[in-house]
């Protein structure tokens, strides 16, 4: 009886040990945090995105079911809230929606009735800023800016 209560301590402070060390432990870089759809709903699709430098980076996403375009801006590795936002424009309606704040990881969701309109969208991280023009309207070319202020 002895003999196994002292096996029985044995494994369970190895299973600890094992426990604790795992818990403590880093990832090697940290994942981020959230995606598109979490942000914007289940039923969006992403349909274009932008790098934000080596910060992030903007998604615009489309559901099909109710015609609606969303932007977010998802940061690679969260952390301490800094300037973000998220923002989306139909120049043929007029509709503008956007978000701006300090965000520990995402900005948005901003949210546009965008089906048969070509969408303009953009959003920063930090200094870092991103806007995309005449965007997934077919047969134009899309514009792409990113600069730094």
């Amino acid at each position: 009886m002895r003999y196994a209560r002292s096996v029985l301590s044995a494994a369970a402070l190895a299973a600890l040990t094992v426990g604790t060390t795992a818990a403590l432990t880093a990832p090697a870089s940290a994942a981020p945090n959230t995606t598109p759809q979490k942000v914007c709903g289940s039923s969006y699709k992403t349909v274009n995105s932008a790098a934000v430098g080596s910060l992030g980076t903007i998604y615009l996403t489309y559901n099909a079911t109710n015609g609606k375009n969303c932007v977010a801006t998802i940061r690679n590795n969260p952390g301490t809230a800094m300037d973000m936002s998220a923002w989306i424009y139909v120049s043929d309606t007029e509709e503008y929606d956007e978000d701006y704040g300090q965000y520990t990881s995402y900005a948005g969701p901003t949210y546009v009735y965008g089906k048969a309109h070509c969408v303009d969208w953009g959003g920063h991280i930090k200094n870092v800023y991103v806007q995309v023009t005449g965007s997934n309207c077919g047969a134009l070319k899309e514009n792409r800016v990113t600069f730094t202020r």
